[in-house]
């Protein structure tokens, strides 16, 4: 029998515009935070609704779905690339349809791609670059300092426009790269949503942690909001130890998202 944790502190009217929106949260063979993912979109005021890779009616699942969330994991075993054998399931292909591809269109399904959620979104093409191993080629895990660059986005509406945030960062192949031109055209549109302050942690192009497509309903970033949402488990702040809840206006910058008609 499965037990939910009772929910720390008192959200029982969420701060939110949009309260029964339905989140799916899709989770691949080796995906580690989509029961971290699912907590947080409840804890924003949402319904997480699970989401499996290989659905054989994808299309139909997402049919009543307001976003989406791709958690962070080793999908696969990271075995071939890190999200490059997640971006054929079923899941995906329907996701990217719904979503309406890398161009994008002010209605389309806003999805959260974390980590190796960020990484499966630039296989499949939702967006430009790629991800490879760190620069120092081992395995990080810090509360990693953001400068937020874009606040006009399905996912960072909540935000102030260059807010310094704090969120948790785990990862080996976090090193966000792409040619000139690219990350020229990401700076021009304004597609730089996250970028690193104090210290780039892994080498990233431009201190860049997280990017947008140009409807604004796609997000990616490496680092895990999921686990700065509860007062008692995120980052360390000048209030007290393990106080910090800077990932929670992710999930709730979507439901006002929704609220507002569903564009960014």
């Amino acid at each position: 029998m499965t037990t939910e944790i009772p929910l720390i502190g008192d959200y029982s009217t969420p701060g939110t515009e949009l309260n029964g929106a339905r989140i799916g949260v899709v989770t691949f063979p080796g995906t580690l935070d989509d029961v971290d993912a699912a907590r947080a979109v409840r804890l924003s005021g949402a319904t997480p609704v699970s989401l499996w890779h290989a659905d054989e009616d994808a299309a139909g699942s997402l049919k009543d779905l307001d976003a989406v969330v791709i958690p962070g994991g080793f999908s696969y075993g990271d075995y071939l690339r890190a999200g490059a054998i997640a971006r054929f399931a079923p899941m995906m292909d329907a996701i990217a349809a719904a979503a309406g591809g890398e161009a994008g269109s002010t209605r389309g399904l806003p999805v959260l791609g974390i980590c190796n959620g960020f990484q499966i979104l630039t296989e499949s093409h939702l967006l430009p670059g790629s991800m490879i191993k760190n620069d120092h080629l081992h395995f990080i895990c810090r509360d990693q300092a953001l400068a937020v660059e874009n606040n006009e986005t399905a996912w960072t509406r909540d935000f102030a426009p260059g807010q310094r945030i704090t969120i948790p960062l785990k990862n080996q192949d976090g090193q966000y790269v792409a040619d000139e031109p690219t990350l020229d055209m990401l700076e021009g549109e304004g597609r730089v949503v996250f970028r690193y302050l104090d210290v780039n942690p892994n080498g990233s192009r431009r201190d860049i942690a997280g990017i947008t497509n140009a409807a604004g309903n796609v997000v990616g970033l490496m680092p895990h909001p999921e686990h700065a949402v509860e007062p008692g488990f995120g980052p360390d702040t000048e209030h007290g130890l393990r106080t910090g809840l800077d990932g929670l206006p992710f999930f709730t910058s979507v439901l006002s998202t929704l609220a507002s008609g569903g564009a960014a």
